[in-house]
């Protein structure tokens, strides 16, 4: 009897011996598994974070260069702003000479209107009508009689410090300008006298163009762009006029002679 209960209790013995073999071999090779799951997912990780970095670095290059590209031109354009700030003050030096001189000075101030009239049309198109306007006041009010040589001198030297004052101004106006060959009513944001953008009632957005000796007004269709242009919109009208902003390249790069 007691040889029977022997025989079973091994019996039981090497079952459990067995099952338990068997479930440490079953979890050996899960782990295994999960092992060289885990060690595909992270050279899969790897290989990401690698092409990841030469993305990166690849866009990290092109943006440098954009970065290089605009500094050199806004360099290119702060000297054509230097030279034609050295004409105007050349200008002004001349009228503040002659400006207690009881000789006929309209000569001089004619010149003087001819000359600012020359920047204005070939600056940044920014309500060139109405400036020239009131140029072409100032000498048909001299010729009339209607002002003294004193005043029209003192009108036109008020007139060049305004054109200086717009080569620094950021700010929004309003002004007619011409899209697709129409007329249209827009608001303009102007920086300085370096770029020019505009919105337009009907949501269209762009900026100013140089073509050859003309400007055009482009409308932008890139959506990043608009975006870029209707958060400018949005800063200057909240009156923030400093910062970081993502812009189209729209720099004005043609000097005034």
């Amino acid at each position: 009897m007691i040889t029977i209960q022997k025989k079973v209790l091994f019996s039981m013995v090497a079952f459990g011996t067995l099952c338990s073999s068997s479930l440490l071999a079953q979890n050996n090779e899960n782990i295994i598994k999960s092992i060289m799951t885990l060690r595909g997912d992270v050279e899969s990780l790897y290989t990401k974070i690698d092409e990841n970095k030469d993305a990166y670095k690849s866009q990290m290059k092109s943006y440098s260069l954009q970065i290089s590209d605009n500094e050199a031109q806004i360099n290119r354009q702060e000297t054509s702003l230097k030279l034609t700030a050295q004409n105007l003050e050349k200008i002004e030096a001349e009228l503040k000479e002659i400006g207690s001189n009881s000789k006929d000075i309209k000569p001089m101030i004619q010149n003087a209107l001819l000359t600012l009239a020359k920047e204005i049309k070939v600056g940044i198109p920014f309500k060139v009508e109405e400036r020239l306007a009131a140029l072409v006041k100032i000498t048909t009010d001299l010729k009339s009689g209607d002002i003294t040589q004193e005043k029209a001198l003192a009108l036109t030297w008020a007139n060049y410090d305004d054109a200086l004052r717009l080569t620094k101004e950021i700010g929004l106006f309003k002004q007619e300008i011409s899209l697709d060959n129409e007329a249209k009513l827009a608001k303009i944001a102007k920086i300085g006298s370096v770029m020019m953008f505009f919105s337009t009632l009907d949501e269209k957005v762009g900026y100013v163009k140089q073509e050859g000796d003309a400007y055009t007004y482009v409308a932008v269709t890139d959506e990043a762009h608009k975006t870029q242009i209707v958060k400018l919109f949005d800063a200057l009208q909240k009156q923030i006029r400093t910062g970081y902003f993502s812009l189209p390249n729209a720099l004005i790069l043609r000097g005034v002679n």
